[in-house]
Parts: structure tokens; sequence; C-alpha cells
């Protein structure tokens, strides 16, 4: 039988750690970092409970990159760099073969982006996964919630939607065949970190964040620190390549408010359009421009022609989305 420790040194610990900024990592009470001189350091928190944020049966070897993944996401959405992180883990049971395929999909994303692990906890109870996050970024250029500015362009990452079309399929919402489900399922399964586009458009965007709970959702926040509005080409959204074959209002509910996207939003004045472009180029990441920071509260949805589209939709919330 597995002890803690065991299982630490033989799943989590067994990769060396050569970044000269981890001057400690597993192995003591608290691991030592060394940030590089004159940079702030970007933390966040994420968990994870299996039935809720994921299937209890899921593939480990993709839970493992989801849950880091997501992590990556909000210091992308801040244009950090990654440097480390901490897990802790509840289990029912230490099985092997599960914690083989969970480290290797954790450490490979981990490994792929410099992002260490430098420490955690183990226990045994209902299947949770925690990770808190560092990464670092130069004083004076995070990309925040609350610094859209009325006339900014709105913009978005990649494509929205197929990771929720996915999960409609699981549940039989939708009906959709093996290969459309498996090529959606990728994208709620094993969502890109935008990493290298949120350190490009440092100096660039004023306001960013990652839509982990659906677009219409997340964008609230911009609005609401920012003290702004904002007007959504509904339409202009776009769909995943598997959701875009799906019917126009199926298409326009699950971009909007779908989840687990875990692509940047971001605002950035009209006068940068070309920087932006540019910038999303450099990073190898598409980019759409959705719509504009307006000063009238609230978010207006317009389809193709400007008209307005009355829509009533939630985003996902933890305390109240069943």
């Amino acid at each position: 039988m597995l002890t803690e420790f065991d299982l630490i040194k033989r799943y989590f610990a067994q990769h060396s750690v050569t970044d000269p900024r981890i001057a400690l990592g597993i192995g003591d009470d608290c691991a030592l970092l060394n940030p590089t001189p004159g940079m702030q350091l970007a933390i966040s928190s994420d968990m994870l409970v299996a039935g809720r944020h994921f299937f209890a049966d899921a593939d480990p070897v993709l839970l493992g990159h989801k849950c880091l993944a997501v992590n990556l996401s909000d210091l992308a959405a801040m244009g950090a760099t990654p440097l480390a992180f901490t897990l802790a883990l509840a289990l029912p049971e230490a099985n092997p073969a599960w914690l083989q395929g969970f480290s290797g999909g954790l450490l490979t994303l981990a490994d792929r982006h410099g992002c260490s692990l430098i420490g955690g906890d183990t226990t045994k109870g209902p299947l949770t996964i925690s990770i808190t996050i560092f990464g670092e970024l130069p004083p004076g250029t995070a990309l925040r919630r609350d610094a859209a500015l009325v006339g900014d362009d709105i913009w978005v990452s990649g494509t929205l939607g197929d990771a929720r079309l996915a999960l409609a399929g699981y549940r039989d919402e939708v009906a959709l065949d093996a290969a459309a489900h498996g090529q959606a399922a990728l994208r709620m399964h094993q969502p890109t970190p935008r990493i290298a586009l949120g350190l490009a458009l440092r100096g660039i965007a004023h306001a960013a964040l990652d839509i982990s709970d659906g677009l219409s959702g997340d964008l609230g926040h911009i609005l609401e620190r920012s003290g702004v509005g904002a007007s959504l080409l509904l339409d202009a959204l776009p769909a995943g390549p598997v959701l875009q074959r799906q019917t126009q209002d199926l298409r326009r509910r699950f971009t909007l408010a779908g989840g687990d996207d875990y692509e940047l939003c971001f605002t950035a004045p009209v006068a940068r359009r070309d920087a932006v472009l540019a910038a999303a180029a450099t990073a190898g990441t598409p980019v759409t421009r959705i719509g504009r920071i307006e000063a009238a509260p609230g978010l207006r949805l317009l389809d193709a022609q400007g008209q307005a589209v009355a829509l009533t939709i939630s985003s996902f919330d933890h305390f109240s989305t069943p």
C-alpha cells in the first residue's frame, strides 16, 4: 500500500527542478522562490471537484492536463509568465494507474510552460484537486479587469462553445455522432492556455480575463470592475468547428454562455487593432473582434444587422448552476 510520502515521491517528485527561480522545491515545510529581480508575482488558485467540475471517471491524463491548464489560463489573462505551482490532492484511494496517468498529464503540461511543481499536500477524501499557481510580470503591465475604457474594441481568442456542446452531448441534450462528439470533447477535456497571447498583449490591451464560466458572465466582470457597458455582435462570436454545424440558436447560446472555453477576452483601443493582430500572429493564436465598450451600463446583444437580440441566458455559477 502506498503511503502519502511514497505517493508524492513516486508520482510528483520525479522531475528535477533546474529553474534558478526555484531555490527549494518538494521535500521541506515550504518551497523557496527567487522571483526575477524587479518583477511582481501573480498568484491564482483553482479547485476542481469530482462531479462538479469534471466527471468522476474522467481520463486521468486529460484531467491532469486540464487542472493545470485552467490555472495557466489565469496567468495568461494577466499577461504573466509561469513560474511554479503547488498541488493539493484529495483521493478516495491511492490507485497507481490513476496516479501515473494524472501526474503524466499534469507534469507534461507543466514542463511545456516551464512551470515547476514545488509542493502541496495529499490526503484521503472525495476526489478534489486544488492548485495554486505563481507567475511573474513587470510592475504596471498586468492586464487587469478594471482597465477597460469607453471606445475600446472587445476581442476574443480562438473559438467558443465546443466544450459546452460536448457537455450537451454527454447529457443527451443534443444528438452528436461519435466523431463530432469526440472532437468537441477535446476542447472540454484538454483546453489550451493562451500564455503566449497574454504575454504578447502586454502594453497593447487594456483589460483581460479568461473565459471559464461563459463569455457573457465573464465579460460582465470586466464591465462591473471598469464601470462601463458593452455591445456584443452576437453572430460574430467565433463558434468552434463542431458548434458551427449546429443551429443558430445553439451557436448563440453556447458561444455566449457555454463555459469551459479558457480563451482570452480582452479590450484594446481602436487605434491598436493592427497591434492586436500582430500580437495574435506572434502568439500563433487567432483573435476575433466581437464588440465595443460603451459608457451605458449593461451588456447589449446585437445581430448581424445591428438590431437588438433578446436572449435570456446565464453563465455557470458554482452555487446555483446544476
